[in-house]
């Protein structure tokens, strides 16, 4: 019965590493596979109940995690909605060469701390759009987001998925990951930059005229209310969790009810076809859903695994074929540029208890740069790479020979800083 469990779980992670080239939505085969593992699991065992006491005890985890992308998802939405994020195309405009592309990675990087690191590259993806007028040049810039918003998410217990998990999960606390990462985090972003700024020659090409956003029609209060009570509700998640200790999913949805009823109150005299998108229900019906699906899958496949005890074993076989748990994160990191970094972090949080790394062990943290970082190397290894990748058409191979190389060197000097830091704490 393990051995079928195992094989039908790697089946399905097979499927969601190849979705563009099955054509099946990565949350499909992420659902099915959940499914699938935990139905052969209770199908073999004598007591049912306490299957069924686990599922549930796994499912009240993951469904923290669910609730909290939830409400972030529907918080940016909103705030994009009401064309919030104009502020950030308004504060680029120069035609310096090396101004433009600092503006842009450092705008990336704190921008992917407070939203997260998909929903930046978006945002950057369209600003530049707008801006540079050569693909190439722009291709080149994008991957600087890419590497950006990655490095930005790291150090951020909200700016990446695989962050978030680990907080919610207990092994990493909002200031510590944010004291003992951030400088990492800056160095992995600060290198590529340089190297970006040296490559890209000459002046950059700026298209004519910048486009106005068509979503929002209304006066700049409203926009602005919403940018900034929407980040202002963002960046209070982490506060509302140390003072009441409630987990943060709660925080979130507080903050998700704040932004409800704020725009109810604005738009209140508005007739309901000129609300439109700017509603929060219309939020809710537009967000990622497929992407909170998918989380929930692959989590409950992973959880699946821990219920019969695999994980624990390849902690210990991990653990005898690499040894040092520095090499252990280093290789996470560099993993999650070909396979998802959400189901390998989930995996070794459960292969690594509390008792072996209490909260705020360095292991996690450094787990949680490489793994934030790390999937910068190819172009498929973040959920921003793949969203450039499927909204700008970059090519695979193009990114392999032009931006991998300068990813990977950010990687390892941002390693090496983590590491070093460590040291001198010590």
């Amino acid at each position: 019965m393990v051995t079928i469990i195992i094989v039908v779980f790697v089946l399905g992670y097979l499927a969601i590493t190849l979705e563009h080239s099955l054509n099946i939505n990565k949350s499909a085969t992420a659902l099915i596979t959940a499914v699938l593992c935990w139905t052969l699991i209770i199908s073999n065992a004598s007591n049912k109940e306490l299957i069924t006491e686990q599922l549930s005890h796994h499912l009240s985890a993951i469904s923290e995690i669910v609730f909290f992308l939830l409400g972030a998802m529907t918080i940016v939405e909103i705030i994009d909605a009401h064309d919030g994020f104009q502020n950030i195309t308004e504060s680029i405009k120069t035609t310096n060469k090396t101004k433009l592309i600092w503006l842009i990675a450092i705008i990336t990087f704190f921008l992917s701390a407070v939203l997260d690191n998909l929903t930046s590259t978006i945002v950057m993806m369209s600003i530049l759009s707008k801006l540079v007028e050569d693909k190439k040049t722009k291709w080149l810039l994008l991957g600087l987001v890419i590497i950006s918003s990655n490095a930005g998410g790291a150090w951020s217990p909200i700016g990446d998925v695989t962050t978030t998990m680990l907080w919610i999960g207990g092994q990493i606390s909002p200031l510590n990951i944010i004291k003992q990462t951030f400088l990492a985090s800056f160095v992995s972003m600060v290198v590529p930059t340089l190297i970006i700024n040296y490559l890209i020659k000459g002046k950059i090409e700026l298209k004519a005229q910048v486009e106005q956003s068509l979503n929002f029609n209304n006066n700049s209060f409203e926009r602005n209310l919403i940018f900034y009570v929407g980040i202002g509700c963002l960046l209070f998640v982490p506060i509302f969790k140390t003072i009441t200790h409630l987990p943060p999913y709660m925080g979130m949805l507080l903050s998700l009810g704040i932004m409800w009823a704020i725009t109810e109150l604005i738009h209140q005299k508005k007739h309901d076809n000129e609300k439109g998108s700017l509603s929060v229900s219309h939020a809710l019906r537009i967000i990622d859903t497929p992407s909170i699906l998918f989380f929930f899958g692959i989590l409950m496949s992973i959880s699946a695994l821990e219920a019969i005890g695999i994980l624990p074993q390849m902690a210990n076989a991990l653990n005898k074929s690499v040894g040092d748990i520095n090499l252990v994160a280093i290789c996470i990191g560099l993993l999650s540029a070909v396979l998802d970094n959400v189901p390998l972090v989930a995996a070794l949080q459960s292969m690594y208890s509390l008792n072996d790394f209490p909260q705020d062990h360095y292991f996690w943290e450094l787990l949680a740069f490489t793994a934030g970082t790390g999937g910068s190397c190819l172009i498929i290894g973040s959920a921003a790479g793949v969203a450039v990748m499927g909204m700008e058409k970059i090519d695979f191979f193009w990114y392999l020979k032009k931006v991998s190389w300068i990813a990977f060197i950010g990687f390892i000097a941002g390693v090496s800083t983590f590491l070093l830091q460590h040291y001198f704490q010590q």
